[in-house]
């Protein structure tokens, strides 16, 4: 932490600025030889010539500088905005080099926030993942989440445990004292509250979690009923090979699209029959696997063809599907003379297009679906790491509920304590001077 550290905070490539960061205790006075001034005025854009150790010219370039501890760090934190390109930047990294400064490791300026108490964990993630947003809701989620909202939900969560756990050792340690008669039923009601917040959220997040990593969106249907020419017509160019030959598509075809504000990944999966050659059998495999691996499915039919037995393997993939994720039912071709007996799945509220005349309909429906709804004041987890701390903490709380109930308090304390410790991972350790501190707070104790 004493090493003063650089690096190039802009995208590689030609641009009009590059940005350039040094944070350390040497921070400022390499930036003082650089500019060759006597002082540079905190939080001042000073405009000024960079030379290097040689009295080269560097560029013309805005410096900004931050004192200690008033900065992203926490640390003396120094600017420069030079002007964009590969050359420009590249020089300047090494005259800063030269001068003391060491390359920065990835991630090291948000680790010294975070260690500098500037960022706690939340925050800390939410930055890594705003960087690769891949829609307007998740940038606004985590924009929220940057200024600290999930950081005071865990929190919340944290204090209302801790009271729990202070409630428990009270009852262990002075139950002579004057405790409240209905101690063990207050612990119970609190609890209650916390796993069921605690639920919510976990589902909410497992629910919208498209929103973080971008969805996936599953094509799904019987030999030559559309798929290769609808991914075509969503991607408006030819990416898949479409032929009136049965098995064309082998394998899983994937490629990114926008819909609406959503950067989507379209699945186009092999047609799912019964497989007469090994090839063929594992790309239909391969499409069961992307069923259960998406976000959102669209199952397609052909409106110029009967019913038959692939199609009802599709209806049923649906059936068996349909409580887990989002299905889209899609009757293709609806330009043509119909025979396809559409009431076997009226039941799916189906959309009837032609995917090589206009998909606008599906789109909009896409779109519509993966548009972030706000469940009132639900909360959002935005990585598995949260999530699975979650996870712990809901299984820690139901294996408390036993000894609380028989009257084993230091097993139920050791159950809360793994409960604590795994929510207060989401956003700081936890320390177990926050329960003595609760403890004695609330009950003024050895009076």
């Amino acid at each position: 932490m004493n090493d003063t550290i650089a690096a190039i905070a802009t995208a590689n490539g030609i641009g009009s600025i590059s940005i350039l960061r040094l944070s350390g205790d040497r921070a400022l006075s390499i930036a003082l030889k650089l500019t060759r001034k006597a002082e540079l005025k905190p939080r001042y854009a000073t405009l000024t010539s960079l030379y290097q150790h040689d009295d080269t010219l560097i560029d013309e370039a805005i410096v900004l500088y931050f004192e200690s501890p008033r900065s992203f760090t926490g640390e003396t934190v120094v600017e420069f905005q030079c002007h964009g390109g590969f050359v420009v930047a590249e020089s300047l990294l090494k005259a800063v080099l030269y001068e003391g400064a060491r390359l920065a490791e990835p991630g090291e300026f948000s680790k010294r926030a975070f260690l500098n108490g500037r960022l706690d964990l939340t925050q800390a993630e939410a930055i890594a993942a705003l960087i690769e947003a891949k829609s307007d809701d998740a940038a606004r989620i985590l924009a929220r989440q940057m200024r600290g909202e999930l950081r005071g939900y865990i929190e919340n969560i944290r204090d209302s445990l801790l009271e729990i756990l202070a409630y428990s050792e009270v009852v262990i340690d002075y139950a002579e004292e004057d405790l409240p008669p209905d101690v063990v039923e207050q612990i119970e009601s609190k609890l209650a509250n916390i796993k069921h917040t605690l639920f919510r959220t976990l589902e909410s997040s497992r629910r919208r979690s498209g929103l973080m990593q971008g969805f996936r969106v599953a094509i799904i249907g019987k030999p030559n009923v559309g798929k290769s020419s609808l991914l075509n017509a969503l991607l408006d160019y030819e990416r898949a090979i479409v032929s009136d030959i049965a098995g064309t598509t082998r394998d899983t075809i994937e490629e990114q699209v926008r819909i609406g504000t959503h950067l989507i990944r379209l699945v186009d999966t092999a047609g799912i029959r019964n497989a007469h050659d090994e090839i063929e059998r594992i790309g239909i495999e391969r499409s069961i696997a992307a069923i259960e691996n998406s976000d959102v499915v669209i199952a397609l039919f052909d409106y110029s063809r009967e019913i038959d037995n692939e199609d009802r393997a599709i209806i049923d993939l649906i059936e068996r599907y349909n409580e887990e994720k989002p299905f889209i039912c899609v009757v293709n071709k609806s330009d043509l003379h119909h025979t396809f007996d559409v009431t076997a799945i009226e039941q799916f509220h189906p959309i009837y297009l032609s995917c090589k005349k206009d998909t606008k309909t599906l789109v909009d429906h896409l779109s519509n679906l993966m548009d972030y709804e706000n469940d009132g004041e639900e909360m959002m987890l935005i990585s598995q790491r949260q999530i699975s701390a979650t996870e712990e903490a809901v299984k820690s709380i139901d294996e408390a509920y036993e000894p609380l109930k028989d009257g084993e308090l230091e097993f139920f304390s050791f159950h809360i304590n793994a409960a604590i410790r795994a929510v207060a991972s989401i956003s700081r350790p936890y320390e177990l001077d926050e329960m003595f501190d609760k403890m004695f707070g609330q009950f003024c104790l050895g009076k």
